[in-house]
């Protein structure tokens, strides 16, 4: 399908969903202009585990003391200095009522400034930086502050659509008390070309909500001869709730 096509498609599911009134923050399983989302989505009923705690046996095991301030820093993490705008993250981790949620891990990871994953899937022909990996991590502190030094990502296509692409955009993972408990989110940066274009950026209809994917630079951030700054707060639950993938 054409671009036109699915910015139509967009635009008359955004028309609808203004019409009805309703307030959705989250995007539906199955979004239309996102075109796997129809063969990917669950279509059975969630699984009732008797035992919350016996998920936790076959999970992954991870420790305080295994987050080291390198992994916040994903331009240290190589010999070299890595290509592209190096950039300041920060923000915090709230709950509904705006309490911070502390001692959380939060991940990320992203393409390099090319617009590119170090990731066997992804092909396209953009250039490797072999001092970037585009993977970090972090404990949210008592304000639940977490904070990553990185490099702004670039845009890249993707094969949703003829002549897709998808903005600059991070993903973030925090998690609960527990494994199972993870949520996954996308940042993305103010003033994208491209937010009109995206059917993913776009399937969450609520436009209070896609605001609340877009980080704010702030200048007092930016760190002299070093990077730019931006504010991301990640709120968990409740009516402003970051929108998560489910």
């Amino acid at each position: 399908m054409t671009q036109e096509q699915i910015s139509a498609e967009i635009a008359e599911l955004h028309e609808a969903y203004l019409k009805e009134g309703a307030e959705l923050h989250h995007a539906a399983r199955d979004f239309a202009p996102y075109r796997s989302s129809a063969l990917r989505h669950p279509r059975q009923p969630l699984v009732v585990v008797d035992d919350p705690e016996a998920a936790e046996l076959a999970g992954p095991v991870f420790g305080a003391t295994d987050v080291t301030a390198l992994d916040a820093d994903l331009t240290r993490q190589h010999r070299g200095e890595p290509l592209g705008e190096r950039i300041t993250i920060t923000g915090r981790v709230l709950d509904r009522a705006g309490r911070p949620v502390r001692g959380q891990l939060v991940e990320v990871w992203q393409a390099n400034a090319s617009g590119r994953y170090a990731h066997q899937r992804d092909d396209h022909p953009a250039p490797l930086d072999p001092n970037f990996t585009g993977v970090g991590r972090c404990l949210t502190d008592d304000e639940g502050r977490y904070a990553f030094t990185t490099i702004k990502p670039g845009a890249y296509p993707w094969r949703n659509h003829v002549n897709a692409w998808r903005p600059a955009h991070i993903h973030f993972s925090v998690f609960g008390t527990a494994f199972t408990q993870r949520l996954i989110t996308q940042m993305y940066f103010p003033g994208d070309p491209l937010f009109p274009y995206d059917p993913i950026f776009n399937s969450v209809l609520d436009e209070r909500a896609r605001r609340r994917l877009i980080a704010a630079y702030d200048h007092d951030l930016s760190v002299p001869e070093w990077s730019l700054g931006y504010r991301w707060d990640i709120v968990l639950d409740g009516p402003s709730a970051t929108w998560t993938e489910s």
